[in-house]
């Protein structure tokens, strides 16, 4: 299973990497100034994908995504996103100190935007910490290598500025025995795109 997550994330790492090293093809002197990246904060309503009653939490998502400059126009919208997200708010009261922390990377596909709205696909990794309470035990913490896909979109509301709103898959191999734990949820936010005029 953990074969099958890193492959796709290593061929678009690799074709990420391959690609700026083509030769230049605008000037630089026409380049217009453009930014290749945006930056955007959000809030997140995530299922915590265990507990008795398979509780929900709310948080904050920061994110900065990074677009390829100069690829042939088919991989024009690729690039690399970098996320973190904490989930501490709204904890039920059977689960006190609960919280789910992530930092992650990797591939973001942003498709061609039709009118206003412009979707994409992506692909991170990276380190989760969760903390959770267990009466009686010293083991009430835990980090793990989380995997995580996502779909989303951006809807252009006003010059640079668009709404995001984003659905995430994580995977938490075998940290409670050996099930994953599957958090999954939602984010919506705003985003501040560097590289429109």
């Amino acid at each position: 299973m953990r074969k099958l997550m890193v492959l796709p994330l290593l061929a678009l790492f690799f074709l990420g990497v391959a690609l700026p090293c083509r030769a230049q093809v605008t000037y630089s002197a026409e380049g217009g100034g453009k930014r290749p990246f945006t930056v955007g904060a959000g809030v997140s309503n995530f299922s915590d994908d265990w507990g008795v009653l398979n509780p929900r939490q709310t948080g904050m998502s920061v994110w900065v995504d990074w677009r390829f400059p100069h690829t042939p126009r088919v991989l024009n919208g690729l690039g690399v996103e970098f996320e973190g997200r904490t989930l501490q708010w709204g904890t039920p009261s059977y689960l006190p100190g609960h919280r789910m922390d992530t930092a992650l990377g990797g591939p973001i596909y942003q498709f061609r935007r039709y009118k206003r709205i412009r979707p994409f696909g992506k692909y991170l990794l990276g380190i989760g910490s969760i903390d959770f309470p267990i009466p009686g035990s010293n083991y009430n913490h835990d980090t793990r290598v989380v995997f995580e896909p996502g779909v989303g979109a951006d809807l252009r509301v006003w010059n640079s500025i668009s709404v995001r709103g984003t659905y995430d898959y994580q995977f938490w191999h075998q940290i409670f025995g050996l099930n994953d734990l599957n958090p999954n949820g939602f984010t919506i936010g705003a985003v501040y795109d560097f590289g429109l005029r």
